[in-house]
Parts: C-alpha cells; sequence; structure tokens
C-alpha cells in the first residue's frame, strides 16, 4: 500500500508516491490542471497504477498558521478527491515545501526549464516526505553513544 503526495496549484499538481514500505517520497507527474473532470481522471490513474490507499495533500498555510482563499480551495479538492477515488485524503502543512524544492534544484544545478518541468512534483514529494517522516518511529534501536570503539573490532 502506498500514499500519494500532492501539490495542489492553480495550474498544475504535483504528484509524488511513497515506496511500498513508506519510507521515501518519489516524484511521479505533473498534472496539468485543464478541468475538475480531467484532474480526477489523471489522478485517479496514478491512484490505480501505483496502489495508492491514503493522499497527503498540502495545505498552503500563512507562515503565522492562518489559513486563506488557497487553503480553502485545498480543503475543497481534498473533499471532491476522497469522494471521488474512494481514498483517504489528509491535509498536511505545505509552507516552504516550493521554496525547498526550488532551493534542491538550484543546489542540483538543473536547468531553468528543467527546473520548471519537476517543480511540482518536486515540491509533492517534499511535502509526502514530511507526512512520511513524522509517522516513522523516533526510536530506531541504535544509540552510537551505547557502543564502543572496541565493540566492533573483529574476533581474534
Amino acid at each position: 500500500m502506498r500514499t500519494m503526495g500532492l501539490d495542489l496549484g492553480t495550474k498544475t499538481i504535483g504528484v509524488a508516491v511513497s515506496d511500498g514500505l513508506g519510507l521515501t517520497a518519489q516524484g511521479v507527474t505533473t498534472v496539468r490542471r485543464t478541468s475538475l473532470k480531467a484532474d480526477l481522471a489523471a489522478l485517479a490513474a496514478v491512484v490505480a497504477g501505483h496502489e495508492v490507499t491514503h493522499v497527503v495533500l498540502g495545505l498552503p498555510l500563512n507562515m503565522d498558521g492562518s489559513e486563506g482563499p488557497r487553503a480553502e480551495a485545498s480543503r475543497k479538492f481534498a473533499d471532491t478527491l476522497a469522494q471521488s477515488l474512494g481514498v483517504t485524503v489528509e491535509l498536511w502543512d505545505e509552507r516552504l515545501s516550493t521554496v525547498a524544492a526550488t532551493r534542491t534544484l538550484l543546489e542540483a544545478d538543473v536547468s531553468r526549464a528543467r527546473r520548471r518541468e519537476v517543480i511540482d512534483q518536486v515540491a509533492a514529494q517534499f511535502i509526502l516526505q514530511g507526512w512520511l517522516d513524522a509517522r516513522r518511529p523516533s526510536d530506531t534501536g541504535y544509540h552510537p553513544d551505547d557502543y564502543e570503539p572496541d565493540d566492533f573490532e573483529p574476533s581474534r
């Protein structure tokens, strides 16, 4: 079972999907928005193709945590998506996800034209990865301070 992350914009929807273990997010596609029906059909194809059971939709909050018109539009889209696709949809704070995506692409020296093509996918990837990381158990059972250097010496 996989989770799909979405970065909802007025012109595009960035799409990312988790791996089967729910550890990492990968950008999948950018849906060019034309109509609600076409948008839902494109997302339904991703849901079916990747066996998605859960959707995380970015909620664009203002920097002070308040909600504006875009957050209201995202809430409405989340309700429509849940009803149309029959999946659970959860909203996730997306503040600065596009900024982080842009910075990552600039650091990777991605061309301006290519950045335009993938920025929404990368933003969706940041949204989904943040959600995945927040759900991962914090105690891995390994703490470097619990071991001495001699613990790793080969047996003789």
